[in-house]
């Protein structure tokens, strides 16, 4: 978490770090515990990710982009369709016979976001907004990925103001509910 540079460098590098999870996930055997650790710690970045994007990132894309209205639209439809796969995860184990299936539609669904945002709306980005904008973008994620809920919450609002307010005390509340039960340790 927090990695500096650009916004875009910034999220890219998540893209990064959840790819190896996926990865790791995948070199695991089935019904292994590690499964579910590694599925939690995915849950974890997607979530923070995903608020982040959704309070500083996409309220950006429609101010600066041609047509933003659209693209942030379309990205925070995507956050939906993971959101309600991660939630279905969620009180899952290992050897349930949708966990692995669950967990492939997942990787589906990221693999496409993410390469939507790195080909299309990343490029855009970089092309029509100042350097200026998306560093101070990136730190703002940066700040919002340090307080954003750990744990799937569909029915959260997903466009500001509401979700700035919310974020953080979901955060808080998803914090403590990790410390309590180990989970992401």
């Amino acid at each position: 978490m927090g990695h500096g540079g650009d916004v875009i460098q910034e999220l890219t590098t998540d893209h990064r770090e959840v790819d190896d999870l996926f990865g790791q996930f995948e070199d695991t055997m089935p019904a292994s515990p590690d499964r579910k650790r590694l599925v939690d710690a995915l849950t974890i970045e997607l979530v923070r990710h995903a608020v982040a994007e959704e309070m500083h990132l996409y309220p950006a894309v429609r101010e600066h982009l041609e047509e933003g209205d659209a693209l942030a639209d379309k990205e925070l439809a995507d956050h939906a369709r993971v959101e309600e796969l991660l939630k279905d995860l969620e009180g899952r184990e290992p050897d349930d016979l949708d966990f692995d299936r669950l967990v492939v539609k997942l990787r589906t669904e990221v693999t496409s976001h993410v390469d939507d945002e790195e080909n299309h709306l990343f490029p855009q980005l970089r092309d029509h907004v100042h350097s200026y904008v998306l560093e101070s973008l990136g730190e703002k994620v940066r700040a919002a990925k340090k307080t954003a809920p750990t744990r799937p919450h569909p029915a959260a609002p997903s466009t500001p103001p509401a979700n700035k307010l919310l974020a953080p005390g979901l955060g808080l509340v998803d914090r403590a509910r990790d410390y309590v039960t180990g989970r992401g340790q």
